[in-house]
């Protein structure tokens, strides 16, 4: 009998390297107001090294006439060995993002409720992520 090792992903954690906030009047979470989110990520593949790979976070939350909050997140992941790439496709385009949103969302939860009356504490649902994400070429 054959035993295979399977190949993994490591998660490094997630930097969170820039957040915009405006507000122009209080928003009360008891207001019937929808809050519109975008959540846009894209993976990186630094050259000098091809096992690891960066999944950047952009995530918008705004309320037209409230406020507007702009977080960037960078995760960190490396691969343990080879793999096809079938299933490298699906641990970056589906996997590294779901494993990293938690903690943005964690960090938005916290961020909201450290700014006091401007948003209130501001938890987002959670996000399920499918389809090929656009890659982030070196300048």
């Amino acid at each position: 009998m054959e035993v295979k090792t399977q190949s993994k992903m490591t998660f490094h954690g997630v930097d969170i390297v820039n957040v915009n906030f405006n507000s122009s009047k209080i928003f009360a979470l008891n207001e019937n107001i929808q809050i519109d989110i975008e959540t846009n990520p894209s993976v990186f593949y630094p050259k000098d090294s091809p096992l690891e790979f960066k999944i950047i976070m952009n995530i918008t939350l705004k309320v037209l006439d409230y406020f507007s909050l702009e977080i960037l997140g960078v995760g960190n992941f490396e691969f343990e060995g080879e793999m096809n790439d079938e299933l490298k496709k699906n641990l970056v385009n589906t996997n590294a993002p779901a494993i990293m949103f938690p903690y943005i969302r964690s960090f938005i939860t916290t961020f909201t409720a450290n700014l006091g009356n401007p948003t209130g504490t501001l938890t987002i649902p959670v996000h399920f992520f499918n389809g090929d994400l656009e890659e982030i070429e070196e300048n």
